[in-house]
């Protein structure tokens, strides 16, 4: 999928970062795709993914209309991979981010014995990403690279700005929202936990690493200057 092609990061910040999506193509292979999109996140589920994602009804992280300001303090833990699972009613791209290499690979194994019949691709580090194909025993159909930002370059922002917000290639997580939470964080004023779940919430495909987003907020809370 083009949206996870632009997270932006040394090679080194992205191993740790592994999307797999599905999705059927319209006409073709959508009849009766729905509970076949079931059985791929729950086969997911099995091996341990940190975020799931529906294209259409949204993530394992989801925002609330329910809430008042209290909530930056009290808000609780309230993700629940299931009902990603079961809201799915038609045909749609579904996803799950893993932060382990070997959990990749023994869900790539299980998934190709499930011989679902749908398209899936997974966004990674491209050499990362065709070793661990090979050891599930998977032959690479195609490979689509992201050539990089081009342009007025300067009016980027920070490289820790950018790798956090382009989590969502949509565009949804703002540089200022993932400015604010590296000051906070710095500040002791929320975790890198607390932050990268916020952030995770604005990502309405459920592709967001919370794994990689924690590791580079602590990275930037001990970073002087």
């Amino acid at each position: 999928m083009t949206n996870t092609l632009h997270r932006y990061g040394a090679p080194e910040t992205l191993k740790d970062d592994y999307i797999v999506f599905a999705m059927a193509a319209r006409g073709i292979n959508d009849e009766g795709s729905v509970e076949k999109f079931k059985t791929f996140l729950r086969i997911a589920q099995k091996h341990g993914p940190i975020n799931l994602g529906d294209a259409t009804q949204g993530g394992v992280y989801r925002p609330s209309k329910r809430l008042n300001p209290l909530a930056h303090w009290f808000r609780k833990d309230e993700r629940d991979p299931e009902s990603v699972v079961m809201n799915i009613n038609q045909p749609t791209v579904v996803s799950a981010v893993f932060d382990d290499p070997k959990a990749l690979e023994a869900f790539l194994v299980d998934i190709k014995k499930a011989d679902l019949g749908l398209s899936v691709n997974i966004s990674a580090l491209i050499d990362s990403a065709a070793e661990i194909a090979k050891q599930a025993g998977i032959t690479r159909h195609s490979v689509e690279y992201s050539l990089g930002f081009f342009g007025a370059l300067d009016k980027l922002p920070d490289r820790a700005t950018l790798s956090l917000a382009t989590m969502c290639g949509h565009g949804m997580i703002s540089f200022s929202l993932a400015k604010k939470m590296i000051d906070w964080v710095k500040q002791s004023r929320r975790t890198p936990e607390e932050a990268s779940a916020y952030m995770a919430r604005f990502c309405s495909c459920g592709i967001f690493n919370t794994t990689r987003s924690c590791r580079l907020l602590n990275e930037c809370s001990h970073r002087t200057g």
